[in-house]
């Protein structure tokens, strides 16, 4: 089982950028999945996440209207969308996934993680 995240970079304030994260070795379709985030010393927390039970969606409340997070199951794949970024959008961001179908926003409750994927907002 393996996550692998890609799609950070440097951007300025205001700009976007899409993150990719491909599954190996097992149906993403069949896991809750969803986006972590963590700036230098800080705590890893919750971005966004997705259950495979119905498809609901959840968004920490500081990317709510910014951020969309998405998945392409025919392409084993999830993806956060970001917009309007601002400088403290910055962090390494990693995809992880939960054995249920129900997503939460807690990082603790999610097994599998991807490597990371660094994205830095500049003022």
């Amino acid at each position: 089982v393996q996550l692998q995240a890609s799609g950070g970079g440097l951007v300025q304030t205001g700009g976007s950028l899409r993150l990719s994260c491909a599954a190996y070795g097992f149906t993403l379709a069949d896991y809750a999945i969803g986006w972590f985030r963590q700036a230098p010393g800080k705590e890893r927390e919750g971005v966004s996440c997705v259950s495979s039970s119905d498809g609901s969606t959840l968004y920490a409340d500081s990317v709510k209207g910014r951020f969309t997070i998405s998945r392409d199951n025919a392409k084993n794949r999830l993806y956060l969308q970001m917009s309007s970024l601002k400088p403290e959008d910055t962090a390494v961001y990693y995809c992880a996934a939960r054995t249920s179908a129900i997503a939460t926003i807690y990082p603790y409750d999610y097994y599998y993680w991807g490597q990371g994927t660094l994205v830095t907002v500049s003022s």
